[in-house]
Parts: structure tokens; sequence; C-alpha cells
């Protein structure tokens, strides 16, 4: 049996959701929210799709789709590296608009859009209803 790219890719991301989550479990409520809220749902859905991949053949278009891995894994480099630099407030309007005008080629103003109202929510939940400090990135420091 053959095992696909793709397969391998929801499997991996599986175990790096896992071990955040075996991780945040030991820390405080407060530091261990954000990585349980997103690490739970993704573990949850990268098995799922593990299994999903691993009971399917794998596609024709194998080299597309490997392709198209290399592009997310850079979409995510980029937005670690834009937390690391700009921190975490700046990051997230920038990256979602930055991912909506390159590589969804969305309008200007939809993303726009979308960026506040990313930036809003991130906001509100983390800054204003939690009070969760967020270090500043490399390039804003202080």
């Amino acid at each position: 049996m053959r095992v696909s790219g793709a397969a391998l890719f929801s499997v991996v991301l599986a175990a790096v959701a896992a071990f955040a989550v075996y991780t945040a479990l030991k820390w405080p409520p407060k530091a261990a929210l954000f990585p349980l809220t997103m690490g739970i749902p993704l573990l949850a859905l990268a098995l799922v799709q593990a299994m999903v991949d691993l009971r399917d053949p794998p596609p024709p278009g194998e080299s597309t789709a490997r392709r198209r891995a290399w592009v997310a894994f850079a979409w995510m480099g980029s937005f670690i590296a834009l937390i690391l630099l700009a921190g975490f407030p700046i990051a997230v309007p920038l990256f979602v608009f930055s991912y909506l005008i390159i590589e969804s080629r969305e309008g200007w103003i939809l993303s726009g859009v979308l960026a506040a109202a990313a930036w809003g929510f991130f906001h509100l939940v983390f800054e204003r209803l939690l009070h969760f400090p967020f270090e500043a990135g490399l390039l804003t420091g202080g």
C-alpha cells in the first residue's frame, strides 16, 4: 500500500496538534486557552482527514497536490515570521489581508474589510475580554 503525500501531511499535522495540546495541558488555564482552542479542533480534523486520505487511493495529480502543500507551508511559515517580527495583534490582520490579496485573489475592499474584522475579533476576544498580554514583535519591540 502506497501512502499519499496528503495522508502523510495529515498524520504529521495531527501529531503536531497532539503535541501542542499535550504541552498546553500543563500550562496555567489562561496561557493554555489559545493553544487548546486551536489545537483540539485541529487534532480532530487532521485525524479525520488522515483516515480519509489513508482509505482513498492517492489522486492522479499528485504533483499539483505537492505544490499546493508547499504553498500552504510557505503561508504558515510567513505567518509565524510575521508574528515574530510584528507581534500577534499586527500579524493577524496583515496576514489575513496578504493572503486574501495574493493567494485568494480577492479585491482590495473585501480583503480590507475581512482583515479589519479579523483584527476586531482578535482585539475584542484576546485583548479586551481575556486581557491576554502579547509580546511585541522584534521590529515593533519595546
